[in-house]
């Protein structure tokens, strides 16, 4: 299996935007593999930083930092970052920066808040019917925060789990 990194750098650079803004605004993504540790007897959790190769069922944390290094502050940025190819979105990242979030099911054409629903058509007793069904989040493609505000200088990390297929 070629290593998941690769694929994440030339999914990034196939997306249409990452941040909507002009300088000063510098994002830098890492992976991380997902896995545990003994220590004191007692089992934690270890984080690798940028990890070769991976493996079907891997988890791993994508982080983005988004560093406004500018002297003004920076409003209303959005930052889309598409789930790659071969995982699936597992749950957003624990301890980092709260923002608005979105989802997207369709490669990032249109976002929404979760629950997500979309429309399926079922046969119930001989009838063909359209329902609205809640999308479970291992159908997320792409997802989108919202900053209101990155001061000066500032700078936060947004991110997600995933899972090797």
């Amino acid at each position: 299996m070629r290593p998941l990194t690769a694929v994440l750098l030339t999914t990034l650079g196939a997306s249409p935007v990452l941040a909507q803004a002009t300088n000063p605004v510098v994002l830098n993504l890492t992976l991380f593999a997902v896995g545990s540790e003994k220590v004191n007897g007692k089992v934690t959790e270890k984080l690798t930083a940028n990890p070769g190769n991976v493996l079907p069922g891997d988890v791993l944390s994508q982080v983005v930092t988004v560093r406004n290094t500018g002297t003004r502050a920076v409003m209303n940025l959005p930052v889309t970052l598409p789930v790659p190819r071969n995982t699936v979105y597992l749950a957003p990242e624990t301890g980092l920066a709260v923002a608005r979030t979105e989802y997207s099911i369709d490669g990032g054409k249109t976002f929404a808040a979760a629950p997500l629903m979309k429309a399926v058509t079922v046969t119930e007793n001989g009838k063909t019917v359209t329902k609205q069904v809640e999308v479970k989040p291992n159908e997320y493609t792409s997802v989108r925060w919202f900053l209101t505000e990155l001061g000066a200088n500032g700078f936060m990390k947004l991110g997600y789990r995933i899972q090797v297929k």
